[in-house]
């Protein structure tokens, strides 16, 4: 179980303690709850303490960061927090959307706004918002960590792609240095690859198509390892099955697996070093195989949050918790900013209105409820959307704000 977080009187960070240990302290009136999430407690009068070396260690992943928190003391090196935190994944799609209903809009005769000259240029180090995102979820984690602990380290695990030999483990020489389809054209690429033969009926000296073995309305991509030749008949009846599906398993194993995750680490390692080195504190570094070493060493389950307690040297005998759960985060942004909502057709059917709160509260509050009457009457715990009037929304009912209490502030993530 992950301990809490404590400070002292002055909101300094001192040692993690055990919930048993918190449980005391909040019912002997000594200290009080400051945050649910990650939960921390603070210390009515004391100030200061005695402290021990803490590392704050990342495992850095497309879709989810392992963290985990490492203290090294008498007994030796123990995970005292971990948490697994879920990037977003509808960026891009949102914005190709608002793309989408800009472009419209100068084709019809509503509200128009004139094309920008290209003319803009982007700033050095400049990343998609879909991959900065997951750096600034890293960095506001590190930060949120280092004001509740006193960290004295950093760890990351500082792993390479070769996205080369994920799609060919055989590839060599020139071909690996030039990519597999050096001198070829797509088509005739595949028709050397698969011999002028149909993929799943293996008739030769026929009208071949182009056909997708995982198809793209079921998340293929273009890659031409997921492109494989077949006649006319075949490509009917397979339709939107996956070749495994169609009874072909074999081919469907040769299509290998999207490389848009590996990418998105590839680039974004380097600026996340470059964050970790920018808060001055020592940042320790480790390889991917370092990390499975010192994972299957200490036969340990795979997980993100093991496999950052074992990145790199410091990542040997760490010791975890029979009962250690980590603290599932999920990035939700900070709401929409968009102050003009559209119809299906982008004409205006509501506006927003200018001001953030209402009533002390704000859409996202984590919020527990006490209805006294009324067919909702009971307890009730969720988040809450606000409106200018007081009738805020809370799962699936109206409630008004005199019956909410705040349980944690909205702050762009879900726990």
């Amino acid at each position: 179980m992950n301990r809490v977080f404590v400070l002292d009187v002055n909101r300094l960070p001192l040692m993690p303690c055990y919930p048993a240990r918190a449980r005391q302290l909040l019912k002997a009136g000594q200290a009080r709850v400051l945050r649910r999430y990650p939960f921390t407690i603070i210390f009515a009068e004391r100030v200061g303490g005695e402290m021990q070396p803490t590392q704050v260690k990342l495992d850095p992943g497309s879709k989810t960061t392992g963290i985990a928190i490492v203290v090294e003391g008498k007994r030796g090196k123990r995970v005292v927090w971990a948490g697994e935190l879920s990037h977003r994944s509808n960026i891009k799609s949102r914005l190709e959307a608002r793309r989408a209903l800009r472009r419209s809009r100068r084709s019809r005769k509503t509200r128009y706004r004139a094309g920008r000259f290209n003319n803009r240029r982007r700033r050095t180090g400049w990343l998609p918002p879909s991959v900065q995102s997951r750096v600034e979820n890293v960095k506001t984690w590190v930060h949120r960590l280092r004001m509740m602990c006193p960290v004295s380290a950093l760890a990351m695990e500082l792993v390479k792609f070769d996205t080369q030999l994920m799609q060919n483990a055989e590839i060599r020489g020139v071909e690996y240095q030039q990519g597999e389809l050096a001198g070829y054209e797509v088509r005739e690429y595949l028709l050397e690859k698969w011999r002028r033969k149909c993929a799943y009926c293996g008739k030769t000296a026929i009208p071949l198509q182009v056909e997708h073995i995982t198809p793209r309305s079921r998340g293929g991509s273009d890659r031409v390892s997921n492109l494989t030749l077949a006649c006319e008949n075949c490509n009917l009846d397979k339709g939107t099955q996956t070749a495994a599906e169609f009874g072909y398993a074999h081919l469907q194993a040769q299509a290998k697996v999207p490389l848009k995750d590996a990418t998105a680490v590839n680039t974004t390692r380097w600026v996340l070093f470059g964050v970790l080195k920018a808060s001055g504190l020592p940042v320790e570094v480790g390889t991917g195989g370092r990390t499975k070493f010192n994972r299957t060493q200490q036969n340990y389950p795979k997980a993100h949050w093991i496999d950052a307690a074992c990145v790199g040297e410091s990542g040997q005998r760490v010791k975890l918790s029979a009962d250690q759960a980590p603290l599932a985060i999920v990035a939700t942004g900070h709401g929409n900013r968009q102050m003009c909502g559209t119809d299906a057709y982008g004409f205006p059917i509501r506006h927003r209105a200018h001001q953030k709160m209402a009533h002390g509260f704000q859409t996202g509050d984590l919020v527990r409820a006490i209805v006294p009457q009324g067919k909702h009457a009971g307890k009730h715990v969720g988040r809450i959307s606000i409106r200018t009037r007081p009738s805020f929304k809370l799962k699936n009912f109206d409630v008004h704000p005199k019956y909410l209490r705040r349980i944690h502030y909205a702050d762009g993530y879900e726990y």
